[in-house]
């Protein structure tokens, strides 16, 4: 499982404290930590904390290379704001994200190529998200056609996210979205990876922490390979790491959970 730590995000209180304080030491304390808790990557969102999202994602970027050469997602819609993050962060970033729309990909797949970033593609064109599992496959497969038209023919550069939604909003979408992460694995052979941003199905609800763990294990089991989640969540990331292992991707010892970790840090 690649995990892509969420907590660097404008949107989280203390995150937009330590933005508009300019505090470094909040900013490489949350990239250390998630990091020791087991992610891979982490994700850098400006969100609604600044004015300036271009120069405050170039300041949030050096501040987590001041700690780690982690690979390092870089969550904007904004073209500038991610050509500014992605020249900071270097080679081997991740574009979080663009949609399906042959717009955005105009834009964001040459910026892959040029940075030499993997890209996260959502499933999502200028309709909207589409209502069912087939819509879905169908604007992934144009995002693979889009990536592979661009040069990136490496398809572990490729993540596609099927878009989870709130399940107090739409209970019918966790299932299309699994039955599409099915789906993705028969789009190019190798094929793409497969992400979902997690925490969005329990957006709104009472029991985020039950519904995040419960869902990334099913999801786990329909395909899904990486996560944009809190890798702080103990028994969220315990029950991810623990699905895997039932699944055969991981070697079973009495201490595999201390043993996934370890191999990620010494990853």
């Amino acid at each position: 499982m690649y995990v892509i730590g969420e907590r660097i995000n404008g949107m989280f209180k203390d995150v937009r404290g330590a933005i508009q304080e300019r505090n470094a030491e909040v900013i490489r304390k949350l990239a250390k930590a998630q990091l020791e808790a087991g992610a891979n990557a982490l994700d850098v969102n400006v969100g609604p904390a600044s004015a300036e999202p271009k120069e405050t994602m170039v300041w949030l970027v050096k501040t987590i290379r001041q700690v780690t050469k982690a690979p390092l997602a870089i969550d904007t819609t904004k073209a500038e704001v991610m050509e500014a993050g992605l020249a900071e962060a270097g080679p081997g970033s991740i574009i979080n994200s663009t949609t399906g729309q042959a717009e955005k990909l105009a834009v964001f797949m040459p910026l892959a190529q040029k940075h030499q970033a993997s890209v996260i593609g959502l499933t999502i064109d200028e309709k909207g998200i589409p209502r069912d599992a087939a819509g879905r496959t169908e604007i992934a497969l144009r995002i693979v056609a889009a990536a592979f038209e661009n040069g990136i023919e490496d398809m572990q550069r490729l993540f596609l996210d099927p878009i989870i939604l709130p399940v107090n909003v739409t209970q019918v979408t966790p299932r299309h979205v699994m039955d599409t992460l099915r789906e993705v694995h028969l789009l190019s052979d190798p094929a793409p990876r497969t992400v979902l941003g997690l925490s969005n199905v329990s957006q709104g609800t009472a029991l985020r922490s039950l519904i995040n763990r419960t869902y990334l294990v099913m999801a786990i089991a329909a395909g899904l390979e990486a996560a944009i989640m809190d890798p702080l969540d103990e028994e969220l990331m315990n029950a991810g790491i623990t699905a895997e292992l039932l699944l055969n991707k991981q070697v079973y010892c009495d201490d595999y959970l201390k043993a996934y970790r370890s191999s990620v840090k010494s990853g």
